[in-house]
């Protein structure tokens, strides 16, 4: 781990972990930005990471944001406007983004950096990041924002994200749990991978999960399904954070 560590202050320099103002040596777990003004992020010692092993560049965090940040995340996007409309469902903004799109951008830089890899493994090999470290110090991290918002029974077809858009996509997932599944591009390939999202949780993608496999989210009656039983759906929302490729 020392040397995971030594691998992150050479990109990003010295965290509050390493230092502290009173001398005091002991471990200090570093704080992130305040979602939407109000909720401080406090990581854990132990981000509870899940790797997808059938996909590669497939990572999720399910307790990225607790129950009070969710809230105050909503309550930031219901202030936007941008669904007081009935048959608006979906937002998107390039370049600068709100203020508390800006904060998550940070907060999840932050986790990413702060988070303890793969605890089974003391190998530094680029596959096994969280995300690839090239990706995470780019400024922005990310610059393309859309939110959107399903109400039951509305999905997304299988795709893969524009090319117009770098590797190393986030998305937060509010409200109603879902399953996304993922499948591979090659033609012929019918077999899906499912990824349960519940509320509050990121899912990270990068290098062969972007580009080699499609991901889609069917929420017809008996098709939205979690150890074997069927999800109650509700209203869920979803926030995708990406970069745009640079313009020639």
């Amino acid at each position: 781990m020392d040397e995971y560590r030594k691998h992150i202050q050479e990109a990003f320099g010295e965290s509050s972990e390493d230092s502290s103002d009173d001398g005091d040596d002991r471990q200090q777990q570093p704080q992130g930005s305040n979602i939407g003004g109000e909720a401080q992020f406090i990581f854990g010692e132990n981000p509870n990471w899940e790797r997808i092993s059938e996909i590669k560049g497939l990572s999720l965090c399910r307790d990225f944001l607790t129950a009070d940040q969710q809230s105050t995340l909503l309550a930031s996007i219901l202030q936007e406007g941008w669904f007081s409309d009935a048959s608006h469902n979906q937002a998107m903004r390039f370049g600068d983004l709100p203020a508390w799109a800006t904060e998550l951008s940070t907060s999840i830089q932050e986790l990413i950096q702060y988070s303890d890899y793969d605890p089974d493994s003391m190998e530094m090999n680029e596959q096994e990041f969280i995300f690839p470290s090239e990706l995470l110090i780019r400024e922005p991290l990310f610059n393309q924002l859309i939110v959107n918002s399903y109400q039951p029974g509305e999905g997304i077809c299988a795709h893969v994200d524009l090319m117009r858009f770098e590797d190393g996509i986030a998305l937060v997932s509010l409200e109603s749990s879902c399953v996304m599944h993922f499948s591979r591009v090659e033609n012929g390939d019918e077999k899906k991978i499912p990824v349960y999202l519940t509320p509050g949780c990121l899912l990270l993608i990068s290098g062969e999960s972007r580009y080699e496999w499609k991901h889609e989210i069917n929420r017809k009656p008996g098709f939205q399904k979690w150890d074997g039983l069927e999800i109650d759906q509700k209203r869920r929302t979803s926030i995708t954070l990406r970069k745009l490729c640079k313009s020639d």
